[in-house]
């Protein structure tokens, strides 16, 4: 949950002690307000000159296709009733209103920098909405709109909005990632261990352009565990005090916040957040408040206001049968794709195999599937013919933490060809088999052996809610560089959060994870 900073002056704000008493006036406490100049606002402006110059491309291709470089010529002219309004000026027209409805509607808020799939989502949103507004308007009013002009614009202008954003966005993460610049100066309020897990999250994801410079909690009592012990942040509330806003406002004007966390174990009250959030508001800092709720897709978190309360609803995971009939229909047509566009890369793959040890072309394996089932996945053998009856002497040269999988970097039974076809997974072709014959999808959690699945806890059993995928979050987020731990998240909050959008996301991202073949042995 977030507010977003306020444009208008700012004001004296009030400390605690006398806001939640009745007919009292609290003293004041200046706040430095964040500099109007700052990267935020420039971004913003940056933005805004993107998504100008997206529109006129749009506009100015959708004339020239439509009309020629005459719009007087075939007709463009906007007829209605008397009046002939010329092509051009309509472009101009429509050009203005949609650039600035990308903005009333939010699209290019502070909240939204740096994050590609709510960015992305939000530009659609709006575009889309302006669109059927135009078509409502023509309807109601008998305009007779040329369709072809706007088949032409919809899709083109959308596409160019998005890569104009990415353009953006891929330059601001590289400075993030690069120099850790263009980040928002932040401080982090709760209790101990909340705040100092909350400090280590943001240092370890730049991309989310929040730099810990502080933090602001009671001291505990509670041994700290081992992996908090060496988070250093500075602790700005003496061990003997008891946070309050006033401290909090004073803590930012010292040290020049330009946004405030606040964890789900925040030791103030609801009277005291909501004071802070006003405060705050007026010396356009950005409140980051979070719910606690850990690896929920933000599409399944929904405020709702109930008894005067803003409670967080969050969706139950289901997968219907029109997702699952949508799903299948993915997999059918990519994995028939596939195999026919793949083909050749196959022949020559399975010919270098056999010539190689003269052993079998394909390796088959018993793997569990959606709701427990068992099938054999195929894979292009990639070890010499013994590899099984070798490993119970290698289980003391295991890489893997956790104890559930087997991981070599230098796995001496991986055959020459195939450290190559590893690399490049290639070995992993033949899958496109086992989901054209609907035992896998070709995005999902990574299919396990059943002796993994014997050793699994109680809640990782949840990865087997899906099929298995020839690819997945595992996979485009470091594959065999992952522990044990870190797979199951990621399978875990796939099978949570399933979505379109997602496995298309994770298509293209296996494209360049392949090509850069990191975490791949």
């Amino acid at each position: 949950m977030e507010t977003q900073p306020s444009t208008g002056p700012v004001r004296a704000v009030a400390p605690a002690g006398a806001e939640t008493i009745p007919g009292k006036t609290p003293a004041t406490v200046p706040v430095a307000a964040t500099p109007r100049n700052d990267w935020r606002a420039r971004y913003v402006r940056s933005m805004r000159i993107s998504d100008g110059v997206a529109i006129v491309i749009t506009l100015l291709v959708a004339q020239l296709v439509r009309f020629g470089a005459d719009s007087t010529a075939g007709g463009g002219d906007l007829s209605w009733g008397r009046f002939n309004i010329d092509y051009v000026f309509v472009g101009i027209a429509l050009g203005v209103a949609w650039w600035a409805w990308l903005d009333l509607r939010g699209s290019r808020a502070i909240r939204l920098i740096g994050y590609g799939m709510e960015e992305s989502r939000e530009v659609s949103t709006a575009t889309l909405i302006f669109f059927s507004a135009i078509a409502i308007v023509s309807f109601a009013l008998s305009l007779p709109v040329a369709r072809g002009y706007v088949l032409i614009a919809l899709p083109l202008g959308l596409v160019l909005l998005i890569l104009g954003r990415w353009c953006l966005r891929s330059y601001l993460l590289r400075r993030r990632r690069r120099n850790r610049a263009a980040m928002s100066r932040t401080m982090v309020v709760g209790r101990q261990r909340g705040a100092l897990e909350t400090v280590e999250s943001l240092r370890d994801h730049v991309e989310a352009g929040l730099a810990p410079v502080v933090a602001y909690y009671p001291v505990g009592k509670q041994p700290l565990p081992e992996k908090l012990q060496h988070v250093e942040v500075r602790n700005v509330l003496a061990p003997e005090d008891r946070p309050t806003v006033a401290g909090i406002l004073e803590a930012a004007h010292h040290h020049r916040v330009q946004a405030l966390v606040l964890t789900n174990n925040s030791p103030l009250s609801s009277a005291e957040i909501r004071h802070l959030s006003w405060y705050l508001a007026d010396a356009r800092i950005r409140l980051v408040m979070n719910t606690g709720l850990t690896d929920i897709a933000g599409p399944r978190i929904h405020t709702q206001q109930l008894a005067g309360l803003p409670l967080i609803h969050v969706s139950t995971p289901h997968m219907s049968w029109s997702r699952r009939l949508f799903k299948r229909g993915m997999d059918i047509v990519g994995s028939l794709l596939a195999l026919i566009l793949l083909s050749p890369v196959m022949l020559v793959v399975g010919a270098v195999i056999k010539a190689h040890d003269r052993g079998p072309v394909f390796f088959g394996q018993e793997r569990v599937g959606l709701d427990g089932t068992r099938f054999t996945m195929l894979k292009f053998r990639s070890m010499y013919t013994d590899a099984e009856e070798r490993k119970a002497a290698l289980d003391a040269a295991n890489e893997s933490a956790g104890a559930v999988l087997f991981k070599m970097k230098d796995d001496p039974r991986v055959t020459r060809p195939g450290r190559v076809l590893r690399r490049y997974s290639l070995d992993e072709l033949p899958q496109f088999v086992n989901v054209l014959k609907g035992e896998m999808s070709l995005v999902g959690p990574r299919p396990p052996l059943e002796s993994e699945v014997e050793k699994y806890e109680d809640y990782v059993h949840r990865r087997l809610r899906v099929k298995p995928g020839i690819t997945g979050l595992w996979q485009v987020s470091g594959r065999s560089d992952l522990d044990w731990d870190q797979s199951v998240r990621l399978d875990l909050y796939y099978v949570e959060n399933w979505s379109v959008l997602e496995d298309v996301l994770i298509l293209l991202r296996t494209v360049r994870a392949v090509f850069a073949h990191s975490g791949a042995y």
